[in-house]
């Protein structure tokens, strides 16, 4: 008799919390890995950037040449190892794990877990980073000079983005550019080539296999359509110049020819502007404390460094008014090992209740949450505290 395979649960970001220590995710992570990770094998040991993706419970080095390439059906670990200075006798390290938004609940609970675990190979010095695709971090995404997120995933095979395409394709890239740390990052993104993913103020590519068109909305600052110029040079060249190109402005002549590839009397819908509110207005402090076996947030009322100590872990709720909003959760040298572990799961609880306490709609779960040891600290931490 044929056995049919039950398709993986889609991870939901929005309804979905990550399970780690002690969950059955872990025990099975144990089973199909063992206890000690290859992967691992002489990870940090050198400055620069190291990325794993999670296959069917396994951490598989992505290739050096796809790096800065993303699907979004996947599950990765991103590892920044650097010297803060020149003179500076250890590294350190960022430490991040990217969820993709069709990523499956195995694959994103296998990522979180073997981050913890790698943390703990790296004796815990690492600032660990939970992203989410569409809400990376402008740290992340800095790591890139061309940051892009592609359809597909590990379910699908490996489909480059560059690979020769059948001539009936039809893919669209809504691209723009990440600033941060005085420089600025290319970010191209995959999106539905429909009517309803066309926005103002951003620069779109439409492959069509034997053409490729770029699209320049009005809005579109010149360094953007220069950059999204030179990714689609750079799919012209790996197909052998195979294809033509064609570049259209909004509303100059022509620019109705590409818009009619989406329906008629197709226009571009206004960008949404609003802010992200989460309800507060000044960043909140709160004492996590495990003690009783149910993790509990203490308010703190003076916001501030010396509000902190080493003998707790505090969350930093920097969510509201931010223009780079995120959940930084601070751990003192002396806090529990459960905190230490588990502080990510924590914050992520955090944002679930407040999402049940206040109105859904104003509370996005999927922003970077950051996690750091005393004496590691991040600068936007130390900017938000």
């Amino acid at each position: 008799m044929a056995c049919l395979l039950a398709k993986p649960t889609e991870y939901n970001i929005e309804d979905s919390n990550i399970a780690l220590l002690g969950s059955d995710l872990e025990k099975h992570v144990r089973e199909e890995a063992g206890e000690a990770e290859a992967a691992w094998d002489g990870a940090g040991q050198t400055e620069g950037l190291e990325i794993w993706r999670i296959e069917k419970f396994h951490v598989v080095p992505w290739p050096e040449e796809r790096k800065g390439l993303f699907y979004d059906g996947d599950s990765y670990i991103v590892l920044h190892t650097y010297k803060k200075s020149p003179e500076a006798k250890s590294f350190s390290y960022d430490l991040h794990f990217w969820l993709g938004q069709h990523t499956t609940q195995d694959e994103a609970g296998t990522a979180a877990y073997k981050t913890v675990e790698l943390d703990d190979f790296l004796q815990g010095k690492p600032v660990q980073f939970r992203e989410i695709q569409g809400y990376e971090s402008p740290r992340f995404l800095s790591y890139f000079p061309r940051f892009i997120c592609a359809q597909g995933g590990v379910a699908t095979g490996f489909h480059h983005v560059s690979d020769p395409p059948p001539l009936d394709i039809k893919k669209l890239y809504r691209v723009n550019l990440s600033r941060a740390g005085g420089r600025s990052s290319l970010v191209v993104r995959e999106v539905s080539p429909t009517a309803d993913s066309l926005v103002e103020g951003d620069v779109y590519v439409l492959d069509k296999g034997t053409e490729i068109w770029q699209f320049n909305s009005k809005g579109s600052a010149g360094q953007e359509r220069y950059k999204a110029a030179e990714f689609v040079q750079g799919l012209v060249n790996e197909r052998k110049s195979q294809c033509e190109v064609v570049v259209y402005d909004e509303g100059a002549s022509g620019a109705s020819r590409f818009l009619g590839e989406f329906g008629d009397n197709v226009s571009l819908r206004k960008a949404d502007t609003a802010p992200l509110d989460l309800g507060e207005i000044h960043p909140s402090l709160f004492r996590i404390s495990d003690v009783t076996g149910t993790v509990i947030f203490e308010s703190v009322a003076l916001v501030s460094r010396a509000s902190l100590s080493s003998d707790d872990a505090f969350l930093l709720d920097h969510s509201a008014g931010a223009s780079q909003p995120a959940i930084f959760v601070w751990i003192g040298k002396r806090a529990s090992l459960n905190e230490k572990r588990l502080a990510l799961q924590y914050a992520q609880r955090y944002l679930y209740d407040k999402k049940i306490r206040t109105e859904p709609n104003r509370v996005r779960v999927a922003i970077p949450v950051v996690k750091m040891v005393e004496g590691e600290e991040t600068s936007e931490f130390l900017e938000a505290i």
